[in-house]
C-alpha cells in the first residue's frame, strides 16, 4: 500500500537521508510535500523527481527562483514561514520534521496540531517548548516517533515496555573530535577540524554541537521530554565508536542496548516503516572486525555543554528556549570566526546568567524567549564580551 510523506528540511542531511531511502522503495511512497530554507534549485531538481505536489522555500527571497525552476512541472510553490506551517498540517502517513534550529519549531507543532505521526528530527523543538510541544501531543493525539539516533535507539529498547520499569536510560556519546585535547589545544581548535566528525556525517550546525557535546545535552533535555523517567535517571556515557547507540537498564538489572551502523539511514528507517522495518542497503556490523567498544565518563570541566543543559532543565521556564537560542548564535559565530571553539559554551552560560523571562505558556512566548535570548547573546559578541 503506497504511503504519503511529508519531507520538512528536504535539501539537509535528514533530508537527503531519507529521500535515499524513498529511491530505494519508490512504488510504496507518494510524496505530498518538500521543503528546504534557501536551496532553491536543490528543492525543485527534489520536488520534480519525486513528483511532489508542493514545494516551500522558507526565505521568500528565493520564491521567484524556485516558481522559475518548476514552471511547466505543475508542482505547487509557495514561500514564507507561514507556507510551510500549511504544508506541515497537510494530511499525510507521515511527516518528516528535520528543518534544523528553531525555524523548525513552528512547522513542527502544525504537523503536531494536525494530529499527525512525525518523525521528529528536530531536538530544538523539544529543547526550547518541550512542555507546549508534548501537551500538544496529548492533546491531538498526534504520534511522535524520535528520529535522532539516540532517542530513536531508547525507544527501540523500550519496545512497548512501562516506563515505570525503567532504572535507567544512558544517552550514547561520541565524545567528539576532540574528546582527547586538553583545555589550551581545544582554544586553538579550527573550523575546519570541528566540522570533521570521526564517525557521523552531519550537518555543519550538528556536527560543532558534538564537538561542543552541546548535541549531547540538548538530547539530554530531549529525553527528559520523550521518556519521563526523572532526570535523575538519564545518564551520559562517552562511546567514541558510536556503535551503540543507547541503553536502557530495567529495574531487575537487565539492560538493553541498540546497537547499529553510524547512520541516519538506520533510525530514519525505523520511523519510516514504523510498527514494521524496512530495508536501508546498509551493510550489516561486524563486530569481529570491530573488535572493541569502549566506554568512559564525559569530562565535564573540558566540555561542560552537558552540565549546561541539565543545569538550564533543571530550572526550567525559558531556561531551555533561551539556551538553545544562545547557542545556535555561538555556533554561527564560531563558524563565522568572531569566537574561538572554547567561546561556544561560554556565550551560553553568559547569556543564560544575563537574560530572564517568564516561563513560556503558547508557541508564540517561546519565540519571543528565541528573539530576546539572541539579541542579547549578539550584544555580548558586539560589545567584545565573549570574543
Amino acid at each position: 500500500m503506497t504511503r504519503s510523506i511529508t519531507i520538512l528540511g528536504a535539501t539537509g542531511s535528514i533530508g537527503t537521508s531519507t529521500l535515499d531511502l524513498l529511491r530505494a522503495d519508490r512504488a510504496n511512497w507518494r510524496v505530498e510535500a518538500v521543503t528546504a530554507n534557501s536551496s532553491a534549485e536543490d528543492l525543485a531538481a527534489l520536488a520534480r523527481e519525486f513528483g511532489a505536489e508542493i514545494a516551500v522555500i522558507g526565505d521568500e527571497r528565493h520564491l521567484p527562483a524556485l516558481r522559475k525552476a518548476l514552471d511547466g512541472s505543475g508542482i505547487e510553490t509557495a514561500g514564507g514561514s507561514k507556507a510551510l506551517c500549511e504544508a506541515a498540517a497537510r494530511p499525510v502517513d507521515i511527516t518528516v520534521a528535520a528543518i534544523v534550529g528553531c525555524a523548525g519549531l513552528a512547522p513542527t507543532m502544525a504537523a503536531v496540531e494536525a494530529g499527525g505521526t512525525i518523525a521528529l528530527a528536530n531536538k530544538e523543538a523539544l529543547v526550547s517548548a518541550g512542555d507546549i510541544l508534548m501537551s500538544a501531543v496529548r492533546r491531538t493525539g498526534a504520534t511522535l516517533l524520535p528520529t535522532d539516533s539516540e532517542h530513536n535507539a531508547i525507544f527501540q529498547c523500550l519496545a512497548g515496555s512501562d516506563v515505570t520499569e525503567v532504572r535507567k536510560i544512558t544517552l550514547t556519546a561520541s565524545g567528539g573530535p576532540f574528546r582527547t585535547l586538553d583545555a589550551e589545544e581545544l582554544k586553538t581548535v579550527t573550523r575546519e577540524q570541528a566540522l570533521k566528525h570521526p564517525n557521523w556525517d552531519m550537518g555543519a550546525k550538528i556536527t560543532i554541537d558534538s564537538a561542543t557535546m552541546m548535541n549531547k545535552g540538548l538530547e539530554f533535555i530531549e529525553a527528559h521530554h520523550l521518556f519521563p523517567v526523572g532526570l535523575d535517571r538519564i545518564a551520559i556515557l562517552v562511546h567514541p565508536q558510536s556503535i551503540v547507540h543507547s541503553m536502557v537498564e530495567y529495574r531487575d538489572r537487565s539492560t538493553l542496548a541498540q546497537l547499529g551502523p553510524s547512520d541516519m539511514r538506520v533510525p530514519i528507517a525505523f520511523c519510516l516503516a514504523w510498527p514494521r522495518r524496512m530495508k536501508t542497503g546498509l551493510d550489516p556490523l561486524d563486530l569481529a572486525a570491530i573488535g572493541t567498544l569502549t566506554f568512559e565518563a564525559p569530562n565535564e570541566a573540558l566540555f561542560p555543554a552537558t552540565r549546561i543543559c541539565r543545569e538550564a532543565i533543571e530550572a526550567g521556564g525559558a531556561a531551555p528556549a533561551v539556551l538553545n537560542a544562545a547557542n545556535e548564535v555561538a555556533v554561527d559565530a564560531f563558524l563565522a570566526g568572531q569566537i574561538g571553539f572554547s567561546r561556544i559554551t561560554a556565550l551560553v552560560e553568559a547569556t543564560l546568567a544575563r537574560y530572564s523571562a517568564a516561563a513560556p505558556a503558547t508557541l508564540e512566548d517561546v519565540l519571543a524567549i528565541d528573539a530576546g535570548a539572541r539579541a542579547c547573546a549578539r550584544d555580548m559578541l558586539e560589545t567584545s564580551e565573549l570574543v
